[in-house]
């Protein structure tokens, strides 16, 4: 891209000159002139893509951006993702590279002790060590400050005595919390000063800015609705959020009237999300439920009853409150779909990660919307071929999902996995990230669907680059339909627009 001083964050652009469609839209232009060459002008009026005409044809006005032959796609959209903590992890020292819990343990000595008075690492994937966690092992390394090691999946934690102390929870020999009692200490480490929180947040949107991002579904735990708000009072501009509520918040929100898609700000960038029930734990923390035993026998187990299920989305229907569920293990992702089915209504899933051949049809016919992280699977291939080998249900089956009919909604799931739109679509086109082959490549999807997946509408509604449509654009560097795995996870993006208005550009 050329250095325009004239565009800067927050400029408003009336006209991308000299740019190649990308997605959605391309098939649209059938002009003589564009066929031969490619580009386009592109004109925004209101904050929508008033017209597109071939190159040249139209005299420029106002504020043009000169894309340079460049590609210009849909914004994208994460659908997954714990805003907070993927923040706030930034800034925490991480054990990811960690061997065992010898390892662990000594590096956790080593790191800072915050503000708060606590050691606070993360990264944590002790599924993959070969000496197990102790109360015993973390407290001889760490001593009287209490410390707290966050698994990779965010559903276990490993403490010593002192942060058992202070969180007023006996201690367990393995030093774990898990799931609802991870899912609360995590709340008490995220609660830091509003500021430093709001920070963090401006920050990782800067960075979710400059990959493409112009959005995200934030699912975090302990009720950012007024949170939202305070950010919204305080000027927030860089990405659209939809903020998730929880069962333990319901009647609150439903005395406040707020309702799926209601403004939590002046300008309507932060809406009401969706009502969220964690259904069933990780695999990693092997709490999934699933129909074959893991490894060591267990099946997980599921954290709501059918019936609690089917009451509880009925009530947020009927007070204007869409649901969506956390479903990992095939146990799980049925119950999830009879709940939806007995209650009438539409929804989502969050994960869909392990899934009986019956149901994956059954996503397209009920509605629900396939709310998955590719990267989870190059991730945790190892574990699945592993923790999952006697399980008969497809393990992160995208491509069968898409063939089905369903709506694919590609996330991340930050922290867990990395914050970039462009990791997630090059894992569901590679399905790895190493030198290795591609692991289960046949539910990989093509990139014009994941790309579409990585969209506000999804895969099955995808965002389309015409006139009329809102201006949440992105200008990258390289086709994205025929980029390799390696182009599109390092994809160079050069400005990114949220209703015509910079807020990337390099």
């Amino acid at each position: 891209m050329p250095d325009v001083p004239a565009l800067s964050v927050s400029s408003r652009v009336d006209v991308i000159a000299n740019a190649r469609i990308g997605g959605e839209g391309r098939e649209l232009l059938a002009h003589p002139d564009v066929e031969k060459d490619g580009l386009v002008d592109l004109w925004i009026s209101g904050g929508r893509i008033s017209d597109i005409a071939p190159a040249g044809n139209l005299r420029h006005r106002g504020t043009v951006l000169d894309a340079e032959g460049a590609w210009v796609v849909p914004g994208l959209r994460d659908h997954h993702v714990h805003a907070l903590q993927a923040a706030l992890f930034q800034d925490r020292a991480s054990i990811g590279h960690a061997a065992g819990a010898s390892e662990a343990a000594r590096v956790a000595a080593s790191v800072p002790v915050e503000q708060s008075g606590r050691r606070v690492l993360v990264g944590m994937r002790h599924a993959f060590w070969s000496d197990l966690p102790t109360l015993d092992a973390l407290d001889e390394a760490t001593g009287e400050v209490p410390t707290y090691i966050v698994n990779a999946d965010l559903h276990s934690i490993w403490m010593n005595s002192a942060a058992f102390r202070r969180e007023q929870i006996a201690p367990d020999p393995s030093g774990l919390v898990s799931e609802h009692a991870a899912f609360d200490v995590a709340n008490t480490l995220n609660d830091v000063d509003a500021a430093d929180a709001d920070a963090a947040l401006e920050r990782a949107a800067a960075r979710s800015a400059a990959r493409g991002l112009v959005a995200f579904s934030d699912l975090e735990m302990g009720g950012q609705t007024d949170a939202w708000r305070r950010r919204g009072a305080a000027g927030w501009n860089l990405l659209r959020v939809a903020s998730a509520v929880y069962p333990e918040h319901l009647d609150r929100v439903v005395a406040e009237g707020l309702e799926t898609g209601d403004r939590l700000d002046e300008s309507g960038l932060i809406t009401v999300g969706a009502l969220k029930f964690v259904g069933d734990g990780s695999l990693g923390t092997r709490t999934a439920a699933t129909t074959a035993p893991y490894l060591d026998g267990e099946r997980g187990a599921m954290n709501f009853e059918l019936d609690r299920l089917v009451a509880t989305i009925t009530r947020a229907a009927g007070s204007g409150l869409a649901s969506t569920v956390h479903a990992i293990g095939d146990i799980a992702v049925a119950t999830a779909l009879d709940a939806f089915a007995l209650a009438g209504v539409p929804g989502r899933m969050e994960h869909a990660q392990l899934v009986a051949a019956s149901d994956i049809p059954r996503f397209a016919r009920l509605g629900i919307e396939a709310s998955v992280q590719p990267q989870h699977a190059v991730d945790d291939r190892d574990l699945t071929d592993s923790l999952w080998a006697s399980q008969t249900a497809t393990p992160y089956p995208l491509r069968a999902l898409n063939d089905a009919g369903a709506n694919l909604l590609f996330g991340s799931d930050a922290p867990v996995s990395i914050l970039d739109p462009w990791v997630q679509i090059a894992a569901a086109v590679a399905r790895t990230d190493d030198d290795r082959a591609a692991w289960q490549p046949e539910q990989a999807v093509d990139a014009r669907t994941a790309l579409a997946a990585s969209t506000g509408g999804g895969s099955a509604d995808p965002q389309v680059i015409e006139p009329g449509a809102v201006a949440d654009l992105a200008i990258i560097a390289v086709d994205p339909l025929a980029a390799s795995a390696e182009q599109l996870r390092a994809m160079p993006v050069h400005a990114t627009l949220l209703a015509g208005r910079v807020t990337h550009i390099s």
